[in-house]
């Protein structure tokens, strides 16, 4: 038996992790004054509240060694192997915390923490295709290793149409949310090797980075893997909904996901963001 775990930032949908029987581990979101569990004891929307009262945002935790060992050993004692991913081990301890709870328990044969080397639903994609797996009948080792090498067929951009967030949690100078507001900048965000980085730099309306976006997708249509397209965003509706037809419009054969991101990545990219987070064949 194989469980497959993961942690909060994947951004699926809760009843689509229900339905494939994958484990999700909170990180955490903590403000001054209170920890919260990401999903469990708090939603996006609460977290965009308690920002415009506080005026300040919060610092995010990663899920910690004992969270894990607690996890890993429930499924170890019931008789499952454990392969576990979640978000990029660049961007946050969880992975590391990870791999420390599976030497701990001593459980290297049976558990195996795979860097996702993404967020969001970047680590979706991988999340489904391993539950394929899984249900097709490879074994943890063998899932782990799929995986693996999943990971650098897994393309993930992201719109940000307001600097705020990013000037808030120390990760835009004062200077550069100035001009980029003055430009009208709507930064496109992509993630390589498990960091972020700046792709293109669109001036004007949001529609122009989603154009951009939607226009990279087409571009991949030769290369695309033909499973999955995942639209994921923070608070911006319309824009969902306009990236959403015209991708069904042009592949109307492949299953179109639209998800919203929870507390953590919300919190690193405030409202507005949105993302195409999509696999491509590999070599």
């Amino acid at each position: 038996m194989v469980k497959i775990i993961t942690d909060s930032t994947n951004d699926l949908p809760k009843e689509l992790l229900e339905k494939l029987d994958i484990d999700v581990m909170p990180l955490y979101v903590n403000f001054e004054d209170k920890s919260y569990k990401d999903g469990i004891d708090i939603t996006t929307d609460e977290l965009y509240d308690i920002v415009k009262k506080n005026g300040k945002l919060p610092k995010t935790a990663g899920v910690t060694v004992g969270d894990f060992e607690t996890k890993f050993k429930e499924y170890l004692d019931k008789g499952y192997d454990i392969v576990y991913t979640g978000i990029s081990g660049v961007m946050s301890s969880t992975l590391n915390n990870a791999l420390i709870a599976i030497d701990d328990l001593d459980a290297s044969a049976r558990a195996f923490a795979i860097d996702s080397k993404n967020l969001s639903t970047g680590i979706g994609l991988l999340l489904l295709k391993a539950a394929k797996d899984r249900d097709n009948g490879l074994t943890a080792r063998e899932i782990a290793e799929r995986m693996e090498k999943n990971t650098d067929n897994v393309l993930s951009q992201f719109a940000i149409e307001q600097m705020d967030y990013l000037h808030k949690g120390g990760r835009c100078s004062g200077v550069a949310r100035f001009a980029a507001t003055l430009l009208r900048i709507k930064p496109i965000i992509e993630v390589r090797g498990g960091k972020m980085d700046v792709q293109a730099k669109p001036i004007g309306k949001i529609k122009v980075a989603l154009d951009r976006m939607f226009n990279q997708l087409v571009s991949d249509k030769d290369r695309l893997d033909l499973d999955h397209i995942l639209v994921t965003h923070s608070k911006a509706d319309e824009s969902a909904k306009y990236l959403l037809e015209k991708i069904r419009n042009e592949f109307p054969n492949v299953d179109v996901i639209e998800t919203n991101a929870g507390c953590v990545i919300s919190s690193h990219c405030g409202p507005g963001t949105i993302g195409i987070l999509y696999m491509v064949k590999g070599n």
